[in-house]
């Protein structure tokens, strides 16, 4: 029992200002790791961004500094100085310095705006040690600057102007974040997907330390992120796109059928990544569903008794679908699924208008689309097949494992993880070398099928694809399961030469299209095994690369001798445990999908039909190519 006498007023906390922002900062932006981080920097540029949605700003610059700060600077009207009569301090300090402050709670100052919550640039100024505000407004440059969230002093006047705009400049306070290093990969990402969404808006990120600069502007808007994502997929017809204003939500939607076999659909509200789709997502399906039905039932007798899944339609599809909603309701602080119920009806209602209308005016688009579904129904009527044929057989589903796994003993998925390793001779070595507590081993005869080229019926009769299904657990397709993943570590290891890479990237295009919440989960690593052994008197030491050699060979002088690793099969179990295997000394690359859109081009280039692509690749990347061996 609790003594009740002892819980007293004393014992609720009041937290004032910004300090709940430094006690909970993951509340706010979600962790305190390098996504949080990155975080302060779209929350600045989400504010510059909803002044352009309303008109008054066209060009936004990002700065990545050499001391470690960041500055976003547009040229929208600049935050308000007067001063605000509630608080009787100045409109920016308040904005600056008090959450739920903002312009976005009124609506006859922002229509659409992505950040909801308003806490935006308090959060950023509460997470960072230092902050520097410059605005241009009303014929004058001011400036104020923070201190761990405090003003230093009251806004003074830096010079005369006749611009307008924001500078916000900051520095992330790192006894908050875990690392306060930007990538600038990371956020060129972000960039590129806001000007892909606001046509005509130029965004402009640069590196002071390494010089590099992107600018992004897109006059097609979704229209040319469309075909960016599409790029060598052999679309059917040209991009369908419309967009158009119900009831006060905006609804633009672009998609284009490709011969690929998996959907690619990616939604938005109010510029925000909806990852978790929500109502207007559902809206979506449901239209493309009941349109192409009904197309194919007037297409004659022949199809009146075929009726095409949510599945069938979707297949090769790639989508974009961008609502602005005055008052969005999200899910969580994070934005990640909409809520709003009346959009779903909004969005089905004027995509199926605009989408039947298309399919109507392009007779031959509209039957490559059909033909396409029906092959879809086809190849999953016979995947169904194959599953169940194959579950009889005890191969997806049931108590028998794979013959060839060598499992470990430990039945916990969390302290468990599996190698898939290339060959039958490294297959040995890493079963005997393994720990067989927590590390299981997988041998791969050959190289799998490229999925990129085949449908899940075809993939299903694929023998080492349907051992990597059963051994992990989560089955495929439709099917697909995390919550029944029997390894939480689940490790590619290939030889360091170009049969490996080959393989790794079949294993990963596998894993990308057909199990992707695996990665998204962080479950997908890469071992890396040493390239060379380099042996000196009675002392043995591996080395991981090129430049690595170079350092341990002008360190120890002339007395040595070097063996180039071609195949994990060349290491004894003993050695390939101590360089590979061992969690204490070993590297692994971790898995991750930062940007979506670019592992999918790449995906298609490096793995599909599409010759000219591949080639442009290898041209321009051939020379950064080390180890290779013909």
């Amino acid at each position: 029992m609790v003594d009740s006498n002892k819980y007293t007023s004393q014992q609720i906390e009041v937290l004032e200002g910004l300090e709940p922002v430094k006690k909970r900062p993951g509340m706010y932006i979600g962790s305190t790791g390098p996504q949080g981080l990155h975080h302060l920097v779209y929350e600045v540029v989400d504010n510059s961004v909803d002044e352009a949605l309303g008109g008054y700003c066209d060009t936004i610059e990002v700065t990545l500094h050499e001391d470690g700060a960041v500055s976003v600077v547009d040229n929208c009207r600049g935050i308000p100085v007067d001063r605000h009569e509630k608080t009787k301090k100045s409109a920016l300090e308040v904005v600056m310095t008090v959450l739920h402050a903002g312009g976005k709670f009124n609506n006859s100052s922002y229509k659409i705006s992505g950040g909801l919550h308003g806490v935006g640039v308090s959060v950023v100024n509460a997470l960072s040690t230092k902050l520097e505000a410059t605005i241009k407004r009303d014929g004058y440059i001011h400036y104020q600057e923070y201190i761990e969230g405090a003003p230093q002093a009251e806004i003074s006047k830096a010079g005369e102007t006749t611009e307008t705009g924001t500078k916000i400049k900051f520095w992330p306070n790192k006894d908050i974040f875990e690392t306060t290093e930007f990538s600038f990969d990371t956020l060129s990402k972000r960039m590129r997907e806001m000007a892909f969404l606001n046509k005509g808006i130029k965004l402009i990120i640069r590196e002071e330390k390494t010089e590099k600069e992107h600018i992004f502007k897109y006059e097609g808007g979704i229209k040319s992120f469309i075909e960016f994502l599409n790029k060598g997929k052999n679309p059917y017809h040209d991009v369908f796109y419309f967009e158009k204003e119900e009831q006060d939500v905006v609804v633009e939607i672009a998609c284009q059928y490709t011969e690929k076999y998996n959907e690619n659909i990616y939604t938005f509200v109010n510029n925000i990544n909806t990852v978790d789709g929500g109502s207007h997502l559902t809206g979506f399906k449901r239209a493309i569903t009941r349109c192409v039905n009904e197309k194919l039932k007037s297409m004659g007798d022949k199809y009146k008794n075929i009726s095409l899944s949510g599945d069938d339609v979707r297949e090769g599809i790639t989508a974009i679908i961008s609502v602005k909603v005055p008052d969005p309701e999200f899910e969580g602080q994070t934005k990640t699924k909409l809520g709003n119920p009346e959009v779903d009806g909004i969005v089905s209602s004027l995509f199926f208008r605009k989408f039947n209308e298309f399919l109507e005016e392009n007779p031959k688009a509209s039957k490559n689309i059909i033909d396409k579904c029906i092959n879809a129904l086809k190849a999953r009527q016979a995947a169904r097949k194959a599953r169940e044929l194959t579950r009889r057989k005890s191969v997806l589903e049931g108590t028998t494992l794979p013959g060839k796994l060598a499992d470990c003993s430990e039945k916990n998925p969390e302290l468990t993880e599996i190698y898939l390793v290339e060959g039958d001779s490294a297959g040995g070595s890493a079963k005997q070398g393994r720990d067989r507590k927590f590390q299981a081993i997988l041998p791969l005869r050959g190289k799998i099928l490229n999925v990129e080229k085949a449908r899940l019926d075809k993939i299903l009769s694929n023998e080492e694809i349907k051992t990597m299904i059963t051994a992990f657990g989560t089955n495929i397709g439709e099917e697909f399961t995390l919550d029944k993943i029997r390894y939480h570590k689940i490790i590619i290891m290939t030889d360091a030469d170009v049969d490996g890479a080959h393989i790794r990237t079949l294993l990963l295009t596998f894993f990308f299209r057909y199990m992707r919440p695996m990665i998204e989960g962080g479950f997908v690593y890469v071992a890396r095994p040493p390239l060379y052994k380099l042996k000196y008197g009675k002392k043995e030491e591996y080395a991981y690369s090129d430049d690595e050699l170079k350092k341990m060979t002008e360190l120890i002088g002339d007395k040595y001798s070097i063996q180039r690793y071609k195949g994990l099969g060349e290491m004894n179990p003993e050695q390939l445990w101590d360089t590979t295997m061992d969690p204490d000394t070993r590297i692994l690359t971790k898995i991750t999908l930062e940007d979506a859109y670019e592992a999918e081009e790449i995906f298609s280039m490096l793995m599909g039909d599409e010759v000219e692509p591949r080639r442009n690749f290898i041209q321009k990347y051939a020379k950064e190519v080390k180890n290779l061996d013909i």
